[in-house]
């Protein structure tokens, strides 16, 4: 824990930013998006609970700007994992699906923030916050769609935008049901007829993309 005095300058206030963003990322390698509590990021970063909502208006905020932050470098992770894609419209298909699969796996954080997005961290912020948070998304939204119709031609801008939302919502589900509570997976090694319907990350959203890009190309 790091002890503040108190910022006077622009930079002091951007250091306090920085230090309470990166406390959080931190926090999150240690425990999920809905177990991180703003009293506890306080104590951690080593600022009064009060003076850490003078730099962010709610733990929501927090964790909205550390998603901009999260995205944008997985989306660098992205555009180099594709930068060499080439082949046919499948083979291309296939390193499209395998770079969005690898590059988030490698990504847990992102992830975990990816599946609360809508129903916890765009709650509890004003229209400033979330104003900000949307058109950051835009922006990385925008990138996305040059990434994958350089990686992939043939999909075009439109069903690009498609995949890009469908791939989103889909990657934020299968992480949530990938990562169940202690008391399930509990059940699921106490009765081993239930591996059936567990799934895992990777090759669960390995096969919702593949059929998810096979209804948008053109055939």
């Amino acid at each position: 824990m790091t002890t503040f005095q108190r910022a006077r300058s622009e930079e002091q206030r951007a250091a306090r930013r920085r230090a309470i963003l990166g406390t959080a990322a931190a926090m999150l390698t240690e425990m999920p998006v809905a177990e991180l509590s703003l009293n506890e990021l306080s104590r951690r970063v080593g600022l009064a609970k009060s003076n850490v909502l003078k730099y962010f208006e709610s733990r929501e905020a927090v964790l909205l700007e550390l998603f901009g932050i999260e995205f944008d470098a997985w989306i660098d992770d992205l555009e180099a994992a594709l930068r060499d894609a080439a082949g046919s419209p499948a083979q291309r298909s296939e390193q499209l699906v395998e770079a969005v699969v690898r590059t988030l796996s490698a990504r847990p954080v992102f992830c975990d923030l990816i599946s609360a997005q809508a129903a916890v961290l765009e709650r509890n912020i004003s229209t400033e916050v979330a104003l900000t948070f949307k058109r950051a998304a835009l922006a990385g939204y925008q990138r996305m769609l040059i990434v994958v119709t350089a990686a992939l031609p043939q999909i075009g801008v439109e069903g690009a935008s498609r995949f890009i939302a469908n791939a989103s919502m889909l990657a934020g589900a299968i992480w949530t049901h990938s990562h169940p509570t202690a008391a399930i997976l509990a059940a699921y090694e106490a009765d081993p007829e239930l591996a059936t319907i567990r799934l895992e990350f990777a090759p669960s959203l390995r096969e919702a993309l593949t059929s998810l890009l096979y209804g948008l190309l053109p055939r």
